[in-house]
């Protein structure tokens, strides 16, 4: 008899319910057709937005432990864990540590890597922003990414070197909460003597960080370059919505199965 296989794609998670369709469940569409055998569950690991979507919109999702409670309750038995998180960073510590608790619920199971996790994962997320994201010869794309302070933090440091080695001179990388913050990236900008900047994020979805810290009219990176003199276009595009980014996801699937 066929096993019973899942794959369990796992995010942080948004309250922002626009952005969720294009980005994560683009995602979870995107694997489910990949792998048609496996049935696709999800999780949000972040249980301040799975409270705030319970309370402002009525929606439940599971946790991490929920969801593979679901799973083994289905009669799965080949479990696949597939994080969409950028980094190797807290949250998927945790969900490491979520599902070791659960492996003896199931005959297999496989956790796929983050994002950003081998040096040919830089180089394809440079080229999965640069395919779709084409700024002009005078504009520098800076893309926010969200920062920690955990020690995967360098992956944004080594994301713009990345760029750099690949050609692409015009792209800068800061982070909201990490190093380099939006200060390092101007002093960087300055050198460059460029006056038009282009703002995207580097997460997965366009939530709160993109539209209130990156492009909100106050208190925000958008606001603050303007202040400094620089002409501002905005591109609201979380990396779900890059075909190339969930390409990604599926082969750090296929890797581990």
């Amino acid at each position: 008899m066929e096993q019973k296989k899942g794959i369990l794609v796992v995010s942080f998670g948004t309250s922002h319910l626009d952005t969720l369709e294009r980005t994560i469940t683009a995602v979870e569409q995107y694997i489910a057709a990949q792998f048609p055998e496996y049935r696709v569950y999800r999780a949000f690991t972040s249980g301040m937005i799975l409270r705030k979507l319970k309370r402002k919109e009525n929606l439940t999702f599971d946790n991490v432990e929920e969801a593979l409670e679901r799973m083994a309750a289905d009669g799965i038995e080949t479990a696949v864990i597939q994080p969409t998180h950028v980094i190797n960073g807290i949250e998927n510590d945790r969900m490491l540590e979520a599902a070791e608790a659960y492996r003896d619920r199931f005959e297999t199971m496989q956790i796929g890597a983050p994002l950003l996790s081998t040096a040919e994962d830089y180089k394809k997320a440079v080229h999965a922003v640069m395919a779709e994201v084409d700024p002009a010869e005078d504009e520098t794309l800076i893309l926010m990414g969200h920062g920690t302070d955990h020690h995967a933090n360098s992956a944004y440091p080594t994301l713009e070197y990345t760029f750099h080695l690949l050609g692409y001179r015009q792209v800068l990388v800061g982070t909201v909460e990490g190093f380099p913050n939006l200060q390092n990236v101007q002093t960087k900008l300055e050198i460059t003597g460029c006056k038009k900047v282009v703002l995207m994020p580097f997460m997965l979805v366009a939530g709160d960080h993109a539209k209130n810290d990156m492009a909100g009219e106050e208190d925000s990176w958008k606001s603050e370059l303007e202040e400094n003199g620089y002409e501002v276009r905005v591109i609201l595009r979380g990396l779900g919505e890059f075909r190339g980014i969930r390409k990604m996801f599926a082969e750090h699937i296929t890797a581990v199965i």
